[in-house]
């Protein structure tokens, strides 16, 4: 699960297909300058979302060395969840400057801008593997 949207089809989550491949290109990115797997959920979350989000989380190959950005534009959360490797490496204050610019930009109506630099502020704040 690299850049998800929801459930059903790519094509009509909030994103355009230029859109999602800058995503992608940015978590390569991440993935690669950090050593860590991030990755990106946009759709629904159930209730409480914060649990489904560390449920999507689990999931993931790796859990203890990913990022999941999870966040509904439906709902207006963002959740942010870091396995025990990848949160030692980006503590919790970064993540919330992370969380508050995305936000920033999600107010803007920029969602894929948000994420881009959210993913950029987590990977820089993550350091080189």
């Amino acid at each position: 699960m690299h850049a998800a949207q929801g459930q059903g089809d790519v094509l009509d989550g909030p994103f355009s297909t230029r859109q999602l491949l800058h995503i992608d290109e940015a978590l390569r990115i991440a993935d690669r300058e950090t050593g860590l797997t991030f990755s990106v959920y946009a759709g629904d979350l159930a209730e409480p979302q914060r649990a489904a989000a560390e449920k999507l989380h689990g999931q993931l190959a790796d859990p203890d060395k990913s990022v999941l950005i999870a966040f509904s534009p439906n709902q207006r959360v963002l959740e942010v969840v870091t396995g025990a490797d990848a949160r030692r490496r980006i503590p919790d204050r970064d993540v919330k400057l992370a969380c508050l610019s995305m936000a920033a930009a999600f107010a803007g109506g920029d969602l894929a801008g948000g994420v881009i630099h959210g993913l950029d502020q987590l990977a820089t704040h993550a350091g080189r593997a």
